[in-house]
């Protein structure tokens, strides 16, 4: 049987009413379109005809653009949320911001707020070693510098009785100083450098905000280790911690000197006295305890909170006597004077101590 269907015959697209615009050749490889209409010649076939209507790939096309304007809607959408999480996250927490971590003389970048390393640099400078002579011997110290022409705050008990005090800055210079004014019963004392100016300074915190399990910082120069560094937190808050005070005129001073500064100050808490006898003249303050190591030479030495602010004023510390008769190294008992106690007395030291 003879097949009369004729044969199919190909799809030709009726003919656009204009002039598909002649393309763009950029370089080798890449042709442009230009989307608006005009004049020019039909470009060469890439191949056979598609079997569809020639609208198709447009359309496909466009709904591949609002396809890719919806995705990225969605992901402006997310990005907003996820913008607005972070707002919220911030308000909660507050950010570090560089007003509120520049600490006056001591200069604690905002990079280093919070660590131990960071505060170390920025206070280190400000703390001296103290050398204090007297008949008797030679006693060791430490001392916080608060002005830049050398007023130096540290413990009464480092330069009782001392005929001459020497004071070295943490730059390796050397300078002879005078005692100001000092307080026996407040266990303080102000000394001044000779001829010092330009030096860096500490900033003075605020004591009546510290709370216990604070992390802390203390600078001094045990055993004459000058701008020895220990870390550690805030164990215990207003401490009785009872001192020896210096009674000029009864000889205290003299049995102050008498003392062998690797025995530690003696001093007394909860009626037991620790590391030898306080003696007849004694005063007692409210101390900061903390588990940061210190040892004989840290008194008169800084205790710092993370901004690098003093907090307070290394005094004491407990440590336990060997079978020897001397005693052992820091077991994480030390005692502070809060620097809400120096700022109160600060005028008076610098007119020679309490009338």
């Amino acid at each position: 049987m003879t097949d009369h269907t004729q044969p199919q015959q190909p799809y030709h697209p009726p003919r656009p009413p204009y002039e598909p615009t002649r393309p763009i050749t950029t370089e080798p490889g890449t042709t442009v379109w230009p989307s608006g209409s005009g004049g020019g010649h039909t470009p060469p076939p890439a191949g056979p005809a598609p079997a569809g209507p020639a609208q198709g790939p447009r359309r496909r096309a466009r709904r591949g653009v609002g396809l890719m304007a919806a995705v990225a809607i969605a992901a402006a959408a997310v990005g907003g949320g996820t913008a607005t999480l972070v707002q919220r996250l911030t308000a909660e927490t507050p950010a570090v911001t560089a007003s509120s971590t520049a600490v006056t003389g001591t200069n604690v970048s905002a990079s280093s707020t919070g660590t131990v390393a960071g505060v170390a640099e920025a206070v280190s400078p400000a703390i001296v070693e103290i050398s204090a002579s007297s008949t008797s011997g030679k006693s060791t110290g430490s001392g916080v510098i608060i002005t830049s022409d050398g007023e130096i705050v540290t413990n009464n008990h480092v330069i009782s009785g001392a005929s001459r005090i020497t004071v070295g800055t943490s730059d390796g210079r050397t300078y002879e100083a005078e005692v100001v004014g000092k307080d026996p019963d407040k266990d303080l004392a102000l000394i001044e450098l000779k001829g010092a100016s330009g030096l860096r300074t500490a900033a003075l915190g605020d004591s009546s905000k510290v709370r216990v399990g604070d992390q802390v910082v203390a600078i001094g120069s045990p055993e004459g280790l000058t701008g020895t560094v220990t870390s550690g937190i805030v164990s215990a808050l207003d401490r009785d911690v009872t001192v020896a005070k210096d009674d000029e005129g009864t000889g205290g001073g003299q049995d102050q000197q008498q003392w062998d500064p690797r025995q530690g100050w003696p001093f007394e808490f909860g009626g037991q006295q620790f590391n030898g006898d306080t003696g007849s003249s004694k005063t007692t303050y409210k101390a900061i305890q903390t588990d940061a190591s210190l040892n004989p030479g840290n008194s008169g030495g800084a205790l710092i909170n993370m901004n690098g602010e003093i907090i307070g004023i290394n005094s004491a510390m407990y440590s336990p006597s060997s079978s020897g008769g001397s005693t052992a190294g820091s077991v994480g008992l030390g005692f502070a004077i809060p620097v809400n106690t120096l700022k109160a007395d600060l005028d008076a030291l610098r007119s020679g101590g309490p009338s």
